[in-house]
């Protein structure tokens, strides 16, 4: 039998919401390394990054999560800055 994606208690509308913005951050961030030019490079990040959301997966604490989010929202836009300064 195929398991669920889904979580296997009910979430409460800020749990739903806080699990949206992770989702939402993580495709983010793949979709900025799939544009690294260098393979190695694209898979370095992209284990790394994998890896992370692996790592803080069972975070439960609301400030921890909030806090992760941002961190992880700021090395995003460090990746696009760096990606477009090596375009130019």
């Amino acid at each position: 039998m195929a398991t669920s994606r889904l979580p296997p208690a009910t979430l409460t509308l800020k749990q739903f919401v806080r699990r949206q913005q992770v989702l939402l951050l993580y495709r983010r961030i793949l979709q900025a390394i799939r544009q690294v030019p260098k393979d190695s490079d694209r898979k370095y990040l992209k284990d790394w990054a994998r890896e992370e959301f692996k790592r803080n997966k069972s975070a439960t604490d609301e400030v921890t999560i909030r806090m992760m989010i941002t961190q992880g929202n700021m090395q995003l836009k460090e990746l696009e800055r760096t990606l477009a300064l090596a375009k130019s």
